[in-house]
């Protein structure tokens, strides 16, 4: 890590009785904090095979799949953005239900048109802590919400938790769509044409969890042509979306540029995360955030 870049994680490591030392036979312990350089890593621990522990960024790690296949402890940032992100999440769904987009950029009266939040039904999927803080806003608008996630263990607040398997036949009963899961083989463009056919033609979709969860073409394709009734996405494959990709003009689509979670918020944060496993590296116990290599999350 750069110290001059990251003085809050400087400290962070200082307070929870860490100490921050350049790279040596002597670390056993590495905060590695570009998710954009998963080669690097794997350099840095093919030269250090004394590393016992390794924290990662954020909370998905899918650019570190191979990576995290090895026998040494990897903890990751997932928890740690849940508020922000459900945030996000929740301003999109209400954007795009109020026709928002349409409206910031008209210069006429023009139609009037809302879905509302209350009671509808909604379906998460991903059973993690953005899940958790999604149920928490969603409560007060009475919303009927499923969550399917890999391990169909029930989630404190919603309706009814299912397996992937049941994915299919829950989407026609659903007026809103939220993924929140991790990119893994599983998830890689799962939501596709044949997905987006089995919505509801006045059913919502919001990504905040990772771009290639999404077929792009199909998207566009089933926002073109009404399929659904509208997206919000968060992230997107290619990410950055290049200038002139034809989502940018798709039907009621609002894109924002992978800002769910600010810098500010994530240094704030993701301190946190350092606080909480430098101590439980010091004592062997309180880990927050393991990875398991099998699941890829």
């Amino acid at each position: 890590m750069e110290p001059k870049s990251f003085p809050e994680y400087l400290e962070a490591v200082a307070q929870s009785g860490g100490q921050v030392v350049p790279m040596s036979k002597d670390v056993r312990a590495v905060i590695w904090l570009d998710y954009s350089n998963p080669k690097g890593l794997a350099d840095l621990l093919d030269q250090n095979p004394q590393i016992e522990w390794v924290q990662l960024p954020f909370a998905g790690v899918d650019a570190f799949s191979e990576i995290i296949k090895r026998p040494i402890r990897f903890t990751s940032a997932k928890g740690a953005y849940r508020e922000p992100v459900a945030e996000h999440a929740l301003a999109l769904t209400l954007a795009l239900m109020r026709i928002i987009p349409e409206r910031v950029r008209t210069q006429t009266w023009g139609r009037q048109f809302a879905d509302s939040l209350y009671d509808c039904s909604v379906l998460i999927f991903g059973g993690g802590g953005i899940s958790e803080e999604m149920l928490k806003l969603l409560a007060p608008f009475r919303a009927r919400v499923t969550v399917i996630r890999k391990n169909p263990a029930p989630v404190l607040g919603a309706f009814q938790t299912l397996g992937f398997e049941q994915l299919e036949a829950e989407l026609p009963k659903q007026d809103l769509v939220i993924l929140a899961a991790a990119l893994t083989d599983e998830t890689y463009q799962l939501f596709d044409a044949s997905k987006f056919a089995l919505m509801k033609p006045t059913a919502y979709l919001v990504n905040i969890a990772r771009g290639p969860m999404v077929n792009t073409v199909d998207l566009v394709e089933a926002l073109n042509g009404q399929v659904i009734a509208g997206a919000a996405v968060d992230v997107t494959d290619p990410e950055p979306l290049p200038d002139g990709h034809p989502l940018w003009t798709a039907k009621n689509i609002i894109i924002t540029p992978h800002s769910a979670d600010t810098r500010k918020q994530v240094v704030r944060l993701f301190s946190e995360r350092i606080k909480q496993n430098v101590r439980a590296y010091g004592s062997g116990t309180g880990w927050v955030g393991q990875v398991d290599p099998i699941l890829g999350y």
